[in-house]
């Protein structure tokens, strides 16, 4: 959830990404795919993207690309959000040019964005002290140790702490990087760009990273497909781990392990996930009644709506659809 208290398009739309030598080829291109693509269904307001380098304005890039930057040092200070896309390495020290632009951009007003590795940079910078970040699990440890003033969390996805934000992985900037234009822009818009990527519309930051989890067989992980396919299509019927495991054709102690492998949740946490996040986008989307979202989300009444919402992301749903409504205009 962000810290802004009411959603508002953003006050400075500049977005600029850091490039450097030896560029995070992949970290980078989601900014640019998110950011830097004309979307005219977002109006006049939409973000105005460039590229700057502290380290010269030819670079080379992972999988042998050479990158020149389209924006300038002044760009930076003019921008409204600063992402850092990854860093060449944990071990690679951070241009002390980097690290005091970054410093004087973030006094300036400017939010500051890492995605995976990037998180390094801002560290070095100082911009993480004292406060919650997340980054890459393999790299969260090394971290902690370096950076003792840094509360390093490696069990999400992403941290938004209003003016810098971090993420884990690759894949998690994706995420994040729909949440800044969900937060900006509203909930329409952000799954507008989601489809677009043919991405799933909104993954909490909170959600675990997935670590090393094993594949699944072919047989079993087309069994278990189709029973999330299953509860997902009919969240409003009551479904007990002894129901799921006949229709899997598995006893229910291999069904809750193997159900737990693929998902990383046990089966009724999993469902329970799922219709939280069904009454999130109806809250967002309709003006359905809680005692109607509850039931058609299998939730059953907006007593127990109000507590799960509650628990899982820190406001009431009436609250929650205040801020984050689709609105007209």
């Amino acid at each position: 959830m962000p810290k802004t208290e009411n959603l508002r398009l953003p006050e400075n739309s500049r977005v600029v990404s850091l490039v450097y030598d030896g560029l995070c080829t992949f970290e980078f291109g989601i900014t640019a795919e998110i950011f830097g693509l004309d979307r005219p269904e977002a109006g006049p307001n939409w973000y105005q993207f460039k590229s700057v380098s502290l380290e010269g304005q030819v670079l080379r890039a992972c999988g042998g690309l050479t990158v020149a930057a389209t924006g300038t040092e002044a760009d930076l200070y003019r921008a409204g959000t600063i992402i850092v896309p990854g860093w060449r390495g944990p071990d690679e020290p951070v241009p002390d040019k980097i690290c005091n632009a970054l410093a004087r951009a973030h006094e300036g007003g400017a939010r500051i964005v890492s995605i995976c590795g990037g998180a390094y940079v801002l560290a070095a910078a100082g911009l993480l002290n004292g406060r919650r970040a997340t980054t890459h699990w393999r790299f969260a440890e090394g971290m902690a140790q370096r950076f003792p003033a840094i509360e390093i969390d490696a069990n999400c996805l992403y941290v938004d702490e209003g003016d810098i934000l971090t993420s884990a992985g690759s894949s998690a900037g994706i995420d994040l990087c729909l949440h800044i234009v969900r937060s900006d822009f509203g909930a329409e818009l952000a799954n507008t760009v989601a489809r677009r990527l043919v991405m799933y519309s909104h993954r909490q930051g909170g959600q675990s990273q997935f670590i090393e989890r094993p594949v699944p067989l072919r047989r079993e992980a087309d069994r278990l497909s189709s029973i999330l396919d299953r509860i997902q299509a009919n969240l409003q019927h009551t479904h007990t781990v002894s129901s799921l495991a006949r229709h899997a054709g598995m006893s229910e102690r291999t069904f809750q392990r193997r159900f737990r492998s693929f998902t990383g949740l046990p089966p009724l946490k999993w469902i329970l996930r799922e219709r939280l996040e069904q009454a999130r986008i109806m809250l967002e989307t309709s003006s359905s009644a809680p005692d109607d979202i509850a039931r058609v989300t299998g939730l059953g009444s907006a007593e127990n709506l109000r507590l799960q919402f509650g628990r899982r992301y820190g406001v009431s749903p009436l609250v929650y659809r205040d801020r984050f409504a689709q609105r007209p205009g």
